[in-house]
């Protein structure tokens, strides 16, 4: 497994998941991505893992040098986890909903909360009505079937975001 981080150029043309969700802007904040990253190491990830924090795992400095990369990152990605343990103030996730949204109907977006989330009703809806799916509630479950998805969708060639008139929700309501 390798870990791509934003403060290091984006890594192409591999299988590869996107940890997407909430970043700590507070040192004193604890990241998630820390322990998603043990549990791919132990189940055997063979692909690289996108996580848009600094190596160091300080907050960012660069706004729009990490929106870049956190972009391109994205558009290479097989697939675009989202866990989003929202807990205001300090893991608010605003961008992370922006996020959410755009990639949703890219086909490759797989998501997660814990129960205890605050504020992710909306994201549960519109996950459930454009994918057919609950979200997950834990993250060692979400990191399994992240693996799966990424194994199923890799062909070696590189990611693109699908146009609109070939995203889920336009095919459904076309129907």
């Amino acid at each position: 497994m390798i870990i791509n981080y934003s403060d290091q150029e984006v890594i192409k043309g591999k299988k590869s998941i996107f940890l997407g969700g909430p970043t700590p802007r507070e040192e004193n904040v604890a990241s998630w991505r820390t322990e998603a990253c043990k549990i791919l190491e132990e189940m055997q990830f063979d692909g690289v893992v996108y996580v848009p924090e600094y190596s160091t795992w300080k907050p960012k400095a660069d706004y729009v040098d990490q929106a870049m990369w956190e972009r391109e990152a994205l558009t290479n990605a097989t697939v675009i986890l989202f866990w989003i343990p929202r807990e205001l103030p300090n893991m608010p996730a605003f961008t992370t909903n922006v996020e959410f949204g755009y990639w949703l109907h890219s086909g490759k977006v797989i998501y997660g909360r814990p129960n205890d989330a605050s504020k992710i009703k909306y994201l549960d809806w519109i996950y459930k009505l454009d994918y057919d799916k609950i979200p997950y509630e834990d993250l060692p479950s979400l990191l399994a079937s992240s693996i799966e998805l990424a194994n199923n969708l890799y062909d070696g060639r590189k990611s693109k975001l699908l146009p609109l008139k070939e995203r889920i929700i336009a095919r459904k309501l076309a129907k």
